[in-house]
């Protein structure tokens, strides 16, 4: 509850009231104050105490929070039930609708100056924004959250939310350093802090490994995935644990550790199916059909895949709908379905950018370059490559850009372009000297476990 109106704004509330109950001075008064009383505090020219205004209240019929606020009675409690069933929506994968119900409760929250339903509206509308593939609305959206926060005096724990889905939006633009940057900064400043959330702490850790392991940091990723499992048992919202299995699941399978990634993976997709978020558990389908991927299990992943791209299809999840259609497309080609492979990858591409899905764009055109080069096509295979270096150089993703330096230098060399191919292999061993080691700075401080 924010604080009460200045004195002169509840004086001509409390005469507004009074005189629509037809009531006179005395009457309100009695017994515990007098006439004079009320008509000084009507006229604004004393500041009522919480008793006085209880008193008030209870002759006018109306709330104390109203009468002191201005707020309709149990506002905060009809707007806090229905932030609850927007979030179901948005789990549910129902983003149209969750995003009209966020929107409606932000402008009532706004008007009434509830601080914490206006960020949770905020944080809503940034989470469909990120279903969506609405990057930019995404973090306009967090970042608003934020400030609210901040300017009401929220600690850390509090606003987590909010960095993290700014992380979020950054990391799937290809802005891989700045989302570390701004994650590992808030879990720098939570553990030096003693700030010791174990859910802001989950969140946070969860959500830098897949940045982490794209830059090649793997000793990192492994680290964050540890301290993301020793939180888990203290942590009390199941969405969160469900999303750390998820994300623990890629460190695991960088360590070749299959059978420990796909049971973590089990895990995560039992909670979602509890808790009924969609999205999260295609999602979930996507890792999975990604793990049999790299196990050499091709039927099952594209099984997997598919499955996960029906579901985001359905929820109308778009930037993650043309990221799965990327690995999906991988397997196709891995299994000899080169053609249909092409023509999924043409038919997405129009939906990534640079700024939009950077890393998954940098895939599509490297796939179509290797497509092309088994087809003979030299020059449209150097044109996909080329476009793809551009696009991992920007996002800083090490270990990806390593390996499109070799296919691009082995491409060069086949052609006779042997300085070109050396520049490229080159480049490719700069990145993989010490993959996502040299721009990150030192590693945040550690959590007391």
């Amino acid at each position: 509850m924010s604080e009460r109106d200045d004195p002169g704004t509840i004086g001509r509330r409390v005469q507004q009231l009074r005189a629509d109950r037809g009531l006179t001075q005395r009457q309100l008064a009695e017994p515990a104050y007098t006439p004079a009383y009320i008509s000084t505090l009507e006229a604004g020219r004393v500041r009522a105490s919480d008793e006085a205004l209880r008193h008030i209240a209870d002759r006018l019929g109306v709330a104390f929070e109203e009468l002191a606020t201005g707020r309709p009675a149990h506002l905060g409690t009809d707007l806090r039930l229905r932030l609850t069933e927007a979030q179901r929506l948005l789990a549910t994968g129902d983003t149209a609708a969750a995003a009209g119900q966020f929107t409606a409760l932000l402008g009532e929250a706004s008007a009434h100056d509830l601080t914490e339903e206006r960020a949770a509206a905020l944080l809503g509308l940034g989470e469909c924004g990120l279903d969506a593939g609405e990057l930019d609305a995404a973090r306009g959206h967090f970042e608003q959250a934020e400030q609210v926060l901040a300017a009401a005096g929220a600690p850390l724990p509090a606003r987590a939310p909010a960095v993290r889905g700014r992380a979020v939006a950054h990391y799937l633009t290809g802005e891989l350093r700045y989302a570390v940057y701004l994650l590992e900064s808030a879990l720098d400043e939570l553990n030096r802090g003693g700030l010791h959330d174990p859910d802001a702490l989950l969140m946070l850790y969860a959500s830098v490994i897949g940045p982490y392991m794209d830059m090649g940091a793997h000793a990192r990723a492994a680290q964050a995935a540890e301290y993301a499992l020793a939180l888990a048992p203290q942590a009390g919202d199941p969405a969160l644990v469900a999303r750390m299995h998820r994300a623990v699941a890629r460190t695991l399978l960088a360590e070749g550790r299959i059978a420990e990634a796909d049971a973590s993976l089990a895990k995560a997709a039992e909670l979602y199916r509890q808790l009924q978020i969609r999205t999260e558990l295609a999602n979930c389908h996507w890792m999975r059909g990604y793990v049999y991927a790299q196990n050499g299990d091709l039927e099952r992943a594209e099984a997997e895949m598919r499955e996960a791209q029906t579901m985001l299809t359905a929820q109308r999840a778009a930037l993650y709908t043309s990221q799965v259609a990327v690995e999906l497309a991988d397997v196709l080609h891995r299994r000899g379905k080169s053609a249909e492979a092409a023509a999924l990858l043409h038919e997405v591409l129009s939906d990534l950018s640079s700024e939009r899905g950077a890393l998954h764009s940098a895939a599509a055109h490297r796939l179509l370059g290797i497509i092309a080069e088994d087809a003979r096509e030299t020059d449209t295979a150097e044109e996909h490559y080329v476009r793809a270096l551009s696009l991992l150089e920007r996002a800083g993703a090490a270990g990806d850009l390593a390996d499109l330096c070799r296919l691009l230098g082995d491409l060069l060399r086949r052609t006779g372009r042997v300085e070109a191919a050396l520049d490229a292999y080159r480049t490719g061993l700069g990145h993989r000297t010490a993959p996502g080691t040299t721009t990150l700075g030192p590693a945040p401080a550690q959590p007391p476990l």
